[in-house]
């Protein structure tokens, strides 16, 4: 990919959005001739520095103030962009290698707890007994309630070998009880795979990372020697947060014709206007050869549902808008994330880097799905009984500072946020109604026999009936407040 922006993705357990990112660990130095430096405004910085060195009530550290005022200026840009030190760039790295240490667990958040929405086959956690659906309800002395599931990732991460307490409730078994776990380096299986029954498979990706790509011609090759006779592919994308945008690249190439367009990026500088193909140029690492040779023919070919959801974002987003707009696959869920902006990662120590958007991307058709996403060419309910939470969910567009398509950044919609209040309302006022009943169900395991979205993508590729929504409509893009 020597003209080709490389790509590295954050991806950290739990997100609600990963992000896409393009990655040059080289220091790079910038034209800055554009516009002249703002020497007055410059000048202010540097008094305000020197007050609060020299006058605040008590000493502060000289790097701290630099590193707040660098993170302050980029976290005031978009919801994407940051800067990292060298704990967050550590964290940062790991996350596009898929490789860290903790308990290895893969979570979400419900009522305010920690959910575990499955343990990692081979990890501590999984070793230990936990299952789909146990709340973390205090981390060592912590409790969880309060903590952003940021905050929870970080505290059951450490060192290898150490040591941490987790106190779990079992709503199964209405119980709560103590599980001791010693951290290991986990390493995420982000592609899994199964044949449901004789002619129909299920292939769910569920994060964009080094390894995805193999891992996923791997998962392919054995569902064809499992059963060549393959009929139909379920590709799950639901709550992939995205990650690598070569590995979204590879993915979509597997089913596309070669040298179709899958994705463009545009963006104030010369590097980020880009037209990404089914190639092997655009997916291929320097000095790598093509994993996508080894898969059969038939891949080509083979019906094809995507599924995806509101935590659906970036990369994952790419992939399914490739095969849409090339009518390769029917697109059956929810409407997806919307995080349709690139960014660029640039080393500025040997310790630190600055993530910044430079780009937004678009499907092959030329959309952008920034702040509106993937529309689905069916819509589903999560339940046979309907959406339970997806009114609550967070979007792009429920972002503070997010981008929108006319290219300005806006606030929160206030009629967003009231209409989020108003689900949460409701949800509550259920709840207390639910309150002498036996808890709900909770979503089932993707994958699973209960999964109502699966079936349903099933029925399609067997040509049977498929219960659309009756609910669920287009969230329609968000207009700049010019317009």
């Amino acid at each position: 990919m020597s003209a080709k922006l490389k790509i590295a993705g954050w991806i950290s357990l739990g997100a609600v959005a990963g992000a896409l990112a393009t990655m040059q660990l080289q220091a790079t130095a910038r034209n800055t001739s554009l516009a002249p430096l703002p020497l007055e405004e410059l000048q202010q910085l540097a008094a305000v520095f020197g007050m609060v060195k020299s006058d605040y009530v008590e000493p502060v550290d000289e790097k701290k103030l630099i590193t707040d005022a660098i993170g302050g200026m980029v976290a005031g840009l978009d919801p994407h962009s940051q800067y990292f030190d060298k704990k967050t760039f550590k964290e940062f790295r790991e996350g596009t290698t898929g490789r860290f240490v903790g308990v290895g667990i893969e979570i979400g958040m419900e009522d305010g707890l920690v959910k575990v929405v499955t343990p990692i086959e081979g990890s501590p956690a999984f070793r230990a007994g936990l299952k789909s659906g146990d709340l973390i309800t205090k981390i060592d002395d912590t409790a969880v309630k309060g903590l952003s599931i940021d905050q929870a990732v970080k505290r059951m991460r450490g060192e290898p070998n150490t040591k941490v307490l987790l106190t779990i409730f079992r709503k199964a078994e209405s119980r709560t009880f103590p599980v001791t776990i010693t951290r290991e380096e986990i390493r995420v299986q982000s592609v899994r795979a199964k044949v449901i029954e004789p002619g129909y498979a299920w292939l769910r990706v569920s994060q964009f990372q080094d390894r995805t790509v193999d891992d996923f011609v791997r998962k392919l090759e054995e569902l064809y020697k499992q059963d060549p006779g393959l009929k139909g592919i379920v590709l799950d994308l639901r709550n992939d947060p995205g990650g690598l945008l070569e590995g979204a690249v590879a993915i979509a190439a597997a089913f596309l014709p070669k040298d179709v367009p899958v994705v463009s990026t545009n963006g104030q500088i010369a590097e980020s206007k880009q037209i990404f193909k089914a190639s092997p140029n655009d997916y291929v690492r320097r000095g790598g050869g093509d994993p996508l040779k080894r898969l059969p023919e038939a891949v080509k070919s083979v019906p094809l549902v995507v599924l995806v959801n509101e935590g659906s974002a970036s990369a994952s987003e790419i992939v399914a808008g490739a095969l849409q707009d090339h009518k390769r696959a029917v697109v059956m869920g929810s409407q997806t994330f919307g995080k349709g902006s690139v960014q660029t990662v640039r080393q500025l120590t040997a310790d630190t880097a600055l993530k910044l958007t430079t780009a937004r991307y678009y499907t092959p058709s030329g959309r952008s799905i920034q702040a509106k996403g993937i529309v689905p060419d069916v819509m589903l309910d999560e339940t046979a009984e309907g959406n339970l939470y997806s009114a609550l969910r967070m979007r792009e567009a429920d972002l503070q500072k997010h981008l929108v398509s006319g290219g300005e950044k806006d606030e929160k919609d206030p009629a967003r946020e009231k209409a989020r209040e108003e689900a949460m309302k409701r949800l509550e006022e259920e709840a207390a109604k639910q309150a002498s009943k036996p808890p709900a169900k909770p979503l089932p395991e993707f994958g699973s026999e209960e999964d109502f979205q699966l079936q349903q993508a099933m029925n399609r590729l067997k040509g049977k009936t498929v219960l659309v929504s009756k609910t669920q409509t287009e969230r329609k893009p968000e207009e700049s407040k010019s317009n």
